[in-house]
């Protein structure tokens, strides 16, 4: 069986994925590779996919590593937060939008983040990835973008020479020797990140145009998908509204959608999929060059966005000024806090919340992974 790992995109909310991760490196001896023969991963949960496929020799180095970054995070690695920095930034902005298009050809964004691709330089060796490949640990990884030149989403990936280029509606694989610009890419949430320049064009946020998050794994071989999904319950969502919502809510409610809608349709789809082929015949199945999927998702048990709100003072001063410009603060009813603030305190919060959510379901995680 060849398992694939999806994870999906967030923000800073991705630091979740590492303590579910952390709780199922505690099943495997330490000298062995990642249990996944493919890694999946869209924006945020690229990044975490990548630095995972360069330590897939070992599983729990790995874990490890991505652990020690995300316990340590301070905004100012992933994006310029100093009040200087930020005023500078924005008065470029500024500048750049009263300029004619041929003259001011920079990405605009509200905020800067070349601290990560300083970050990722420094962290990621993606020269690891072929020998992982070449030794057997890993079979592919792939990294989702959407190109803003014609609405469709990429699957960049590297991975064994079996596996083909692939094109479906809105969607194709194309095999790619990743480099740091292609999590740039992945990660460019809309307006708030620059755009990416790859091949000749222009790419942002793999959740934007991504219609079946599950299309990559499968191309690429997966047999059953074990899916950490960012998802989180809202306690608020069934309230009754007495007002009009604000702006800052409608953006929190948009970068959800972006984040999470796609993906749980996907899910649900795959689902009706497999019920409908346990009712016909291997024979039919082949003929519809179909197969079952089995999946396992782990997800929130908690309101990320409420999580965020405990931690918000933690974001540096400058941020929540600029934040404030929007009608967002600590009592706002936005979730857009909750995909900002790359602060230790909050990221080793979802840690501990991954790691004691994948415990509660262990064992459907040891039968999935057929653990005795």
């Amino acid at each position: 069986m060849s398992i694939g790992l999806v994870l999906g995109g967030g923000g800073a909310r991705a630091a979740y994925q590492i303590g579910v991760l952390k709780a199922l490196v505690q099943l495997y001896p330490r000298n062995q590779h990642v249990p996944f023969s493919i890694i999946c991963g869209t924006s945020a949960g690229a990044i975490n996919a990548t630095s995972l496929a360069t330590h897939a020799a070992c599983f729990h180095l790995g874990v490890k590593k991505l652990d020690w970054v995300w316990r340590h995070f301070e905004t100012h690695q992933v994006y310029e937060s100093s009040v200087f920095g930020v005023t500078k930034h924005l008065i470029k902005m500024a500048i750049k939008g009263l300029q004619h298009d041929k003259i001011s050809t920079d990405a605009g964004s509200l905020l800067n983040n070349q601290p990560l691709r300083e970050l990722l330089n420094k962290l990621i060796d993606f020269k690891r990835i072929d020998r992982n490949i070449h030794l057997g640990a890993l079979d592919a990884i792939s990294v989702d973008a959407s190109c803003y030149n014609n609405s469709m989403s990429y699957s960049f990936f590297h991975g064994k020479h079996s596996i083909e280029n692939w094109k479906r509606a809105r969607r194709q694989g194309q095999r790619s020797q990743l480099n740091t610009d292609h999590l740039l890419a992945s990660s460019a949430i809309p307006m708030v990140f620059p755009s990416i320049k790859l091949n000749r064009a222009f790419f942002g946020d793999g959740s934007v145009h991504q219609l079946s998050p599950l299309s990559s794994p499968i191309h690429l071989g997966a047999t059953k998908l074990f899916v950490i999904n960012l998802d989180s319950p809202h306690k608020q969502e069934d309230k009754q509204l007495k007002h009009h919502p604000k702006t800052a809510t409608i953006a929190g409610h948009l970068l959800d959608t972006i984040f999470s809608d796609t993906l749980n349709s996907d899910l649900e789809r795959l689902q009706r999929v497999n019920h409908t082929l346990s009712l016909i015949s291997d024979e039919d199945k082949n003929k519809l060059n179909l197969r079952e999927i089995e999946t396992l998702v782990i997800k929130p048990s908690e309101d990320l966005s409420e999580i965020a709100a405990r931690y918000y003072l933690e974001m540096p001063m400058a941020i929540r000024h600029l934040l404030k410009l929007f009608g967002i603060n600590q009592q706002s009813d936005s979730s857009i806090v909750s995909y900002l603030l790359f602060e230790k305190a909050y990221t080793s919060a979802l840690i501990d919340l991954g790691y004691q959510d994948a415990l509660v379901q262990m064992d459907e995680i040891k039968h999935f992974f057929d653990i005795i």
